[in-house]
C-alpha cells in the first residue's frame, strides 16, 4: 500500500520567507504552520504592499454641467 503523500511531486527545499529556516512539504513554502499564519496577518494588517502608479485626480471644474 502506497502513502497519499506519494502522488504529491516532491518540492525541492528552500528558505521559509519569515524566519529563513527549511521549508516543509506541509506547509510549503513556510516551515511551519506558525510562519504561515504570520505571513497571512502581515497581509490582512497591510504590512505588504503592492505599489500602484498614482495618476492625476480629474478636475471636476472642467466637467461641463448637463
Amino acid at each position: 500500500m502506497t502513502k497519499p503523500d506519494d502522488d504529491k511531486p516532491q518540492r525541492r527545499m528552500r528558505a521559509c520567507p519569515i524566519c529563513s529556516k527549511l521549508s516543509t512539504q506541509e506547509d510549503y513554502p513556510f516551515c511551519s504552520d506558525r510562519c504561515a499564519k504570520v505571513d497571512l496577518n502581515r497581509w490582512f494588517s497591510e504590512g505588504y504592499t503592492i505599489p500602484v502608479a498614482e495618476t492625476d485626480d480629474i478636475d471636476e471644474n472642467n466637467i461641463p454641467d448637463e
